[in-house]
């Protein structure tokens, strides 16, 4: 497989296209495609990367993924070894070029406007994942009718935008790997050191260099990406792991300094550690 970008492998002649992912991992490389992609969580749980965007995911989540955002979602191996995936894709003039422009579908207007930076969706999503999870036994015509009915629930419910990008960027050729490659090694290592020298070597850059080159495609600093990574990693501990204390934490997730974690944690989260746990209980 290529590393971007990603061809979606499906036959000729078909406007909507379900794939189910199921095994020990996703596809777990940075990727982008021309298709929009509407996926449901059914098994596992882990990080994603969309676009500048890093957050975790877990069964019953559903993301909608614009054309060509790039994305990886990732499995926490502490967490299971199924993992299970239902996505559909399709493009917008896959029907005609002017087949949404119809009155009856104006409100999916904003359902294509928001996919340009991708959204995780968070309302109507026990019905929109029964109608996702039999939708490739049905007949085409079913599959049609079902697609309209699943972007109908979509547009009517609440969302909540993922990327902050405001120029996408296309990654091509060895451009593609080198992301692919840096946010692979990051997402791998949080939990350890990780100095600029290193992650610059696997960019063959200088560090001044690299910094320069992953602001400019991500829309912020390495280290605040790598943050990020380390921050989400603490919720899923901090959410799953009582008989860790805040210390161990901390630590587990790459930050070796307690006060500079806390301080981190509350100006992503607007909260302490021990006040997010607290929440979650």
């Amino acid at each position: 497989m290529k590393v971007l970008p990603f061809k979606i492998p499906k036959p000729e002649n078909v406007t909507l296209y379900i794939q189910n992912y199921e095994g020990e991992s996703f596809y777990e490389k940075l990727h982008q495609h021309k298709e929009i992609q509407i996926s449901v969580i059914i098994k596992g749980e882990g990080s994603y990367i969309i676009g500048d965007c890093v957050g975790e995911f877990k069964p019953s989540d559903i993301f909608v993924i614009g054309e060509d955002l790039p994305h990886v979602f990732k499995r926490d191996v502490a967490y299971g070894k199924e993992t299970k995936m239902i996505t559909l894709f399709f493009s917008k003039n896959a029907f005609g070029n002017t087949f949404f422009s119809l009155p009856e579908f104006e409100h999916f207007h904003s359902f294509f406007d928001d996919a340009v930076l991708g959204f995780e969706v968070l309302s109507n999503k026990k019905k929109l994942s029964r109608i996702l999870s039999k939708i490739n036994s049905l007949s085409k015509y079913e599959q049609f009718t079902s697609f309209l009915e699943i972007l109908n629930l979509i547009s009517k419910g609440e969302k909540h935008t993922l990327s902050s990008l405001i120029n996408l960027k296309k990654y091509a050729g060895d451009e593609g790997k080198r992301m692919s490659d840096i946010f692979q090694y990051t997402m791998n290592n949080y939990h350890t050191e990780i100095s600029l020298q290193q992650v610059s070597n696997i960019a063959n850059m200088t560090p001044n260099a690299f910094c320069r080159y992953f602001k400019q495609r991500t829309n912020k600093t390495f280290v605040n990406f790598l943050i990020d990574i380390r921050i989400g990693n603490a919720c899923k501990l901090l959410t799953k792991n009582n008989d860790l204390n805040i210390t161990e934490i901390s630590y587990k997730s790459g930050f070796n300094n307690l006060a500079n974690f806390n301080r981190k944690f509350k100006a992503i989260k607007g909260v302490t550690p021990s006040e997010y746990r607290k929440s979650t209980k």
